[in-house]
């Protein structure tokens, strides 16, 4: 009978360790017992890594206290490039927003834009108006500029506006005659030229955009000085029948006015096409001004030898021609 196995009391040499437990990824674990397979110990202590964990690839449970990890890779580097790209555009961004807000709109403009009108030229609308070579976005006063060309005689208004970061647009609209008077000055006689508004814009020559106008005559003319605000209401009268019928109005070819004894004033019309005068009040429109031209086109064809039709009443009364004595 063979004798009986008797474990070994005998340790493992010097140098030498017993082999740890290993799972058994089927389940269960290996025996702690020694196996008999010794192996160095490692000369120098285990340097630590940093790890993350990983799940398991495999299907099904496996033992606790496996270890499946695996070292970080370049994480630092990263952030630090995405942090300079950051700081590198936000640096790009702010130098784009002062060239912008702050040195742009100091420097000259870098367009000027005008609409102006025949007779008033670029140069002269810029210099009156204020703006020179080195007039900036800033420094370009809109309201001020409007108010400067408006002092032109021949400027109805103006209009400026101010694009952003250095664009000055220039838009200037002229006075357009209603009417036209003739005034002696420095000896001589002259045509001045008036608009909707009363206004004597200019003397002498002919003004843009001039058409067929009736010769006003018993203004005030002997100065320079504005029209009383008596006459201001025919003016307006004249331009609102020149925008509805031009036609009708260019068949006047005189306006008197006849100033009364006290206050206000009549109204003699001169038409081209007949010798017949008309006696008005002075409040002038289409309405009447086309019932005038009808009943002259009547007294013609009847030839009645009237010298004058008198419209202030309301209803139409009418002068005969005086006859020479003899005839």
């Amino acid at each position: 009978m063979p004798d009986k196995f008797v474990p070994s009391s005998r340790q493992p040499p010097a140098g030498l360790r017993k082999t740890p437990d290993v799972p058994n990824l089927r389940g269960g674990s290996r025996s702690g017992a020694y196996s008999g397979r010794e192996e160095p110990f490692p000369e120098e202590p285990f340097a630590e890594k940093a790890f993350v964990e990983k799940p398991f690839p495999g299907k099904g449970n496996f033992s606790a206290g496996a270890d499946y990890r695996e070292p970080l890779k370049g994480r630092g580097g990263l952030e630090k490039g995405i942090k300079v790209i950051i700081v590198a555009a936000a640096a790009v961004l702010v130098l784009e927003l002062v060239w912008l807000l702050i040195i742009s709109p100091c420097m000259p403009l870098s367009r000027i834009e005008v609409t102006g009108f025949p007779g008033l030229e670029r140069t002269e609308i810029l210099l009156r108006g204020g703006i020179g070579e080195r007039s900036s976005f800033i420094s370009v006063d809109r309201r001020a500029v409007e108010k400067n060309l408006e002092q032109i005689k021949e400027v109805e208004s103006a209009r400026v506006t101010k694009h952003f970061p250095g664009t000055v647009k220039i838009l200037v609209l002229p006075r357009t005659a209603v009417a036209v008077a003739f005034a002696v000055r420095n000896g001589r006689q002259v045509p001045v030229y008036f608009d909707r508004y009363g206004v004597a814009f200019k003397t002498g020559g002919v003004p843009y955009g001039t058409q067929s106008l009736p010769v006003l005559s018993g203004l005030p003319l002997e100065d320079d000085t504005p029209l009383s605000a008596l006459y201001l209401p025919l003016f307006a009268s004249l331009d609102r029948i020149r925008h509805a019928n031009a036609e009708l109005l260019g068949a006047v070819s005189e306006i008197k006015i006849n100033k009364k004894p006290f206050d206000g004033f009549d109204l003699v019309l001169y038409p081209v096409h007949s010798p017949i005068r008309v006696r008005l009040e002075s409040s002038l429109n289409e309405e009447t001004l086309g019932y005038v031209m009808l009943m002259l086109d009547v007294f013609a064809q009847e030839n009645r030898g009237i010298e004058e039709i008198d419209f202030r009443t309301g209803t139409a009364s009418y002068r005969l021609k005086e006859v020479p004595s003899g005839q």
